[in-house]
């Protein structure tokens, strides 16, 4: 018979976020979103910028139910059945502050890289880093507001 469940793990250089059983996730990686079952293949990816979303499983009659992060870099493992996430950076969606993610966008927006920077390239990429974060965090504070969390 198939698993039901796999094991998570979300961990950050300073927590522990998640250790729990889980019957889904949409995990952020580089190149895209992709998801992952019980049963799943092993696999090893580098994280990218984006909303690693978690479907708890129920546990001794209580429902699971789902939780979302802001995950920016970091590498993730599929092997045995357990899913781990090893993220440079994870927010819970439900700490973000809708006040200060607009006045994050609204500061991320109005930085300008001179024409003339010798890093140019580099610096205009770390501010497009900055508003997509930036909107990302937005957007999932709006999301976690309207469920009423």
């Amino acid at each position: 018979m198939a698993q039901k469940t796999f094991h998570c793990q979300l961990v950050t250089p300073t927590e522990k976020l998640v250790d729990g059983e889980m019957t889904y996730a949409s995990v952020p990686a580089w190149d895209g979103l992709f998801g992952v079952l019980p049963g799943r293949a092993p696999l090893l990816a580098r994280l990218g910028l984006g909303e690693l979303m978690l479907h708890h499983a129920n546990t001794n009659g209580i429902p699971g139910g789902d939780r979302s992060f802001l995950i920016d870099g970091g590498f993730v493992k599929m092997a045995d059945n357990g899913l781990t996430i090893l993220a440079e950076r994870a927010v819970a969606a439900e700490s973000i502050s809708l006040k200060d993610a607009e006045a994050e966008l609204a500061e991320a927006e109005a930085r300008r890289v001179p024409e003339d920077a010798p890093d140019l390239a580099a610096r205009q990429s770390a501010v497009r880093r900055d508003r997509e974060r930036a909107l990302l965090k937005v957007r999932m504070a709006r999301a976690v507001q309207g469920r009423g969390i």
